[in-house]
C-alpha cells in the first residue's frame, strides 16, 4: 500500500488535476451540512480536504465521523479553489483535495486539551508529550533545532574537525555541579559518573593527536532547575591542538552567522564586539551583557568620597543608572523591592520632573560637584547602588535588565552578540572556606598571571572567554594547561592534595606528562542557542522529551523506584530522608 505521495504542506498549483494519496492528521473538520472540509496536518503544513457527498458518498459517511486528530488517509483529485476561497496565510492556501475514498487509520480518544488552546499547564502538556509536540509551535521548534545541528556539524566538519564520541559512563570529577551517578553491578561499591561534559576526555583527544574535535555531545548535571537551565543537556564541544583565539572566535562567528542565516535569514554582522569580564561588569554588571539598549552603569566612587550623604561616602563603590522616565513615588517603591530581592539595603534616587528640577531626600545631601555629576534630561530618574563591588554590580545589573523590559527598550527584532574576556580566574567559596575555579580546575592563566595566579588567586586572570546572545551565555571556552606542573599549582590553589590530585585526575597528568600539545577549545549550549534562535523563554520549549522543575518527566514518571531484588543485586540501600 502507498500511504501518500506528497507531505500535506507540499500540495501547489502545479498539482492541480493530478490524482494524489495524503495522510496526517485530522486538524479540524468543518461540517456544512453537505459538504465536509477537512484540515489534514503533518509535520510540513495542512492541505484542505473537500468531501462532497454527491461525488463520493462512502467517504462523505467516514467524514461525518472524523474528530480531531484521527489520523486519515485520502486519495482524490487537487483542484484550485475558488478565488473567494483562496487562504493567503498557508502556502497550500490556492489548492484542496477533491476526496474520492477517505480511510481513518488510527481513532483519538478525547484530547486532555486541544492543540491551538492556549495557557495549558506545562504538567498537563508534558503529561501528554506526545500530544504536545505536534502543535505548530513545537514542530517549528525542534524542526529548526534539526536544522540548526545540522549547519553546526557542517560547518565544524567543512572547518576540518572530526566527530569523536566519548563515553557516557565515566569517572566522577569536579565540574562546578553534583554529578549523577550509576551503580557498577559487576563492581559493587563503585559507581560511575554520567559526565558533566566531556571536558578531560576532548583534552585526552587532542593529546592522542586528533588535533581537530569535536561532538554534539549529551551532558548531564544534577543542579536544581530553572526557566534556562535543565539537567539533561545537549552541547557543542569543541577542541584543538594549537589553539589560535581568532581562528576559534572567527569560526564560532561563522557558524552563527549561517544558523541565523539559514534558519531565519537574519544576517548578523562580523567580527562580534569584545568586552573584557571587568569592562562588562562596570558597564552592564554582567558576565553576559544584554548589548540591545544602552541604559549602561556609570561609576561615582570617586566624586562621592567624603560626600555629606553617608550611604555615599562610606560605601566602598558607587554606581548609578540614567533612566529615561520621571518615577513616581510608587513606581520607586515597586523598584526598591526589585534591588532588595538582589541584595540592595535600599533604593536612592534623584528624580528629574519636565521643568528639570531635582526631587529626591538626598538631594540636600549631596555637593554641588555631586550634583553636576548626576545631572540629567528633564523627566528621568537617577538610581543608585552604594555596597560593595559585586553586590552594586548585581544590584544595577538586574536592575538595568528588569528596566530594559519594563520601559521597552529592547527592540523586537534586535539581535546581541559579543564576547567576554578575560574572567577572574578564582573565587572565593566563604561556606567551603577555599578558592574554586570559575570556569573549570583546567582553564589555564592568561600569560602576564602564569607565573603569579597562585601568589595572588583573588586577581588572577584565566586565558578563557563566553560568547553571549542577547544576554545569554551561549557558549564558553578557554585554553587549557598542557604542562602536568602548571596542571598541579592550579590543583594545590584548588587545595587538592597531592593524594586526592592523584586519585582523581592521575590519568590527566600522566597523559600531560607524556607530550601534550597546547590545546583549547569551546563549548556552546546546544538548547540555550535554540532557546535564543526561536525567541523562547523556556528551555523546554525547544526539546522534545524534557523533564519539569522538580527534575521529574510527568509522561513516564521517571525517575522510578527499583525492585528490592535490582537493589539487592546492586549493592544498594535506600536510605529515606526525613520528614
Amino acid at each position: 500500500m502507498k500511504w501518500r505521495d506528497l507531505m500535506c504542506g507540499e500540495v501547489r498549483p502545479e498539482h492541480v488535476g493530478q490524482r494524489l494519496t495524503l495522510a496526517g492528521w485530522a486538524d479540524s473538520r468543518r461540517d456544512h451540512g453537505g459538504l465536509v472540509f477537512i484540515d489534514l496536518r503533518d509535520r510540513t503544513g495542512i492541505c484542505q480536504l473537500v468531501v462532497n457527498p454527491e461525488r463520493a458518498p462512502e467517504a462523505s459517511k467516514t467524514a461525518h465521523d472524523v474528530r480531531n486528530e484521527f489520523v486519515l488517509r485520502a486519495e482524490g483529485e487537487v483542484v484550485a479553489r475558488a478565488p473567494d476561497a483562496v487562504n493567503p496565510n498557508i502556502p497550500t492556501g490556492e489548492v484542496e483535495l477533491q476526496v474520492d475514498t477517505l480511510e481513518v487509520l488510527s481513532r483519538s480518544t478525547p484530547l486532555p486539551f486541544q492543540l491551538e488552546e492556549e495557557g495549558v499547564d506545562e504538567t498537563l502538556r508534558l503529561r501528554y508529550r506526545w500530544l504536545d509536540l505536534r502543535r505548530p509551535k513545537m514542530q517549528r521548534n525542534i524542526a529548526l533545532r534539526a536544522q540548526m545541528v545540522s549547519i553546526i556539524r557542517r560547518t565544524m566538519e567543512e572547518a576540518g574537525f572530526l566527530e569523536i564520541e566519548t563515553p557516557i559512563l565515566f569517572k566522577p570529577t569536579p565540574e562546578g555541579a553534583r554529578d549523577f551517578v550509576v551503580p557498577s553491578r559487576l563492581q559493587p561499591g563503585r559507581f560511575f559518573a554520567l559526565p558533566q561534559s566531556p571536558q578531560i576526555l576532548k583534552q585526552l583527544l587532542v593529546i592522542a593527536g586528533f588535533d581537530r574535535y569535536f561532538q554534539i555531545a549529551r551532558c548531564f548535571r544534577d543542579e536544581d532547575l530553572r526557566a534556562d537551565r535543565v539537567q539533561e543537556i545537549g552541547q557543542l564541544d569543541v577542541e584543538m591542538a594549537f589553539p589560535d583565539r581568532e581562528l576559534i572566535f572567527e569560526l564560532m562567528e561563522r557558524m552563527m552567522q549561517a544558523v541565523w542565516r539559514e534558519t531565519i535569514g537574519v544576517e548578523l554582522d562580523t567580527p562580534f564586539p569584545r568586552l573584557t569580564w571587568e569592562e562588562a561588569d562596570r558597564r552592564f554588571g554582567s558576565d553576559k551583557p544584554d548589548l540591545r539598549f544602552g541604559l549602561e552603569i556609570e561609576d561615582a566612587t570617586e566624586v562621592t568620597r567624603g560626600s555629606e550623604f553617608g550611604v555615599f561616602g562610606n560605601a566602598p563603590t558607587v554606581r548609578f543608572l540614567r533612566v529615561p522616565q520621571e518615577f513616581s513615588r510608587a513606581e520607586l517603591e515597586r523598584l526598591e523591592e526589585v534591588a532588595k530581592e538582589w541584595g540592595a539595603k535600599g533604593l536612592a534616587y534623584l528624580v528629574y520632573d519636565e521643568t528639570g528640577e531635582v526631587r529626591s531626600p538626598i538631594a540636600k545631601f549631596l555637593s554641588e560637584e555631586e550634583l553636576a555629576v548626576f545631572r540629567s534630561e528633564p523627566g528621568s530618574t537617577v538610581v543608585f547602588g552604594a555596597d560593595d563591588p559585586a553586590v552594586v554590580s548585581r544590584v544595577l545589573g538586574q536592575l538595568r535588565l528588569h528596566l530594559g523590559r519594563e520601559l521597552g527598550l529592547i527592540g523586537e527584532n534586535a539581535w546581541s552578540w559579543l564576547w567576554v574576556t578575560d574572567f577572574p580566574m578564582f573565587e572565593w567559596k566563604e561556606e567551603e572556606k577555599r578558592w574554586v575555579a570559575v570556569h573549570h580546575p583546567f582553564t589555564r592563566p592568561t600569560p602576564e598571571w602564569e607565573e603569579r595566579f597562585d601568589a595572588d588567586p583573588a586577581n588572577a586572570r584565566a586565558y578563557a572567554y563566553d560568547l553571549i546572545g542577547n544576554g545569554n551565555e551561549l557558549g564558553g571556552g578557554s585554553f587549557r594547561m598542557h604542562e602536568a606542573d602548571l596542571q598541579a599549582r592550579v590543583f594545590s590553589v584548588l587545595q587538592l592534595s597531592e593524594e586526592e590530585q592523584r586519585s582523581r585526575f592521575g590519568f590527566l597528568l600522566d597523559a600531560l606528562a607524556m607530550g601534550a600539545p597546547p590545546h583549547g577549545g569551546i563549548a556552546f549550549g546546544i538548547d540555550r542557542m535554540m532557546m535564543v534562535l526561536a525567541r523562547e523563554s523556556n528551555l523546554r520549549d525547544v526539546i522534545a522529551f524534557p523533564k519539569n522543575q522538580a527534575g521529574v518527566d510527568p509522561m513516564s514518571g521517571a525517575p522510578s523506584e527499583l525492585e528490592e531484588e535490582q537493589l539487592r543485586e546492586l549493592g544498594i540501600k535506600v536510605v529515606r530522608k526525613s520528614d
